[in-house]
């Protein structure tokens, strides 16, 4: 299941920060991953497949067809690179934020992990939210979206089925861990109304507990 908590400025220097990047707008979120590197945080993104681009799937399509055609002229193995996986496309906008090629920006996007899904061990992870990033939020109603995970699979990206596969059942094994969770808070908070421990918590009393 899902725990959905705010990213603020307040919400710093954790261990690692896990930012689960499904429904937000993909140069909103990056910015505010962006700030947290260079303050000296880590940063774990999960399933980037689910980020959503303003505007309709045909025109960031056609975009990013447009992105494939810059090449070194030369010699196209010098770059630019053209990262099909949304994971590494989302990597790519956080490192444009960065100023990669010095010591700090370098240090910053080391701090940096992105993944499709919800691998081990994140998938047991509190994972956060960026308001300010949230589509919802941001995008009025009637606007056109779509998902990094759709305009990679058009570009290339060949794992899209067995990422969905696995989320599916990264779902079915959290419902089925939570709705024990709540049978077993069931079954104690019954067992403690039906408990006497009058005498008990009386005895405890006197010894100052």
């Amino acid at each position: 299941v899902v725990v959905g908590v705010v990213v603020a400025a307040a919400v710093m220097f954790q261990k690692q920060i896990v930012v689960d990047a499904r429904g937000h707008l993909m140069g909103r979120l990056a910015s505010v991953v962006a700030k947290e590197l260079l303050s000296g945080q880590k940063v774990v993104v999960v399933r980037c497949e689910e980020i959503n681009i303003s505007g309709s799937f045909y025109r960031n399509k056609l975009k990013y067809k447009d992105f494939l055609n810059k090449r070194c002229a030369v010699h196209p193995r010098r770059g630019p690179f053209h990262l099909r996986a949304p994971s590494k496309m989302f990597w790519r906008v956080v490192r444009g934020m960065l100023p990669h090629k010095l010591p700090r920006g370098a240090a910053a996007l080391g701090r940096l992990q992105t993944f499709d899904g919800v691998p081990p061990p994140f998938d047991k992870c509190k994972r956060m939210v960026v308001p300010e990033a949230l589509r919802v939020l941001r995008l009025k109603p009637e606007r056109k979206y779509c998902t990094t995970g759709r305009i990679a699979t058009e570009m290339g990206w060949k794992y899209g089925e067995v990422v969905a596969t696995l989320e599916a059942k990264r779902k079915a094994k959290g419902a089925a861990y939570y709705q024990a969770k709540k049978d077993a808070a069931k079954k104690l908070a019954a067992a403690t109304a039906a408990a006497n421990t009058k005498a008990a918590d009386a005895a405890l009393a006197g010894l100052g507990y």
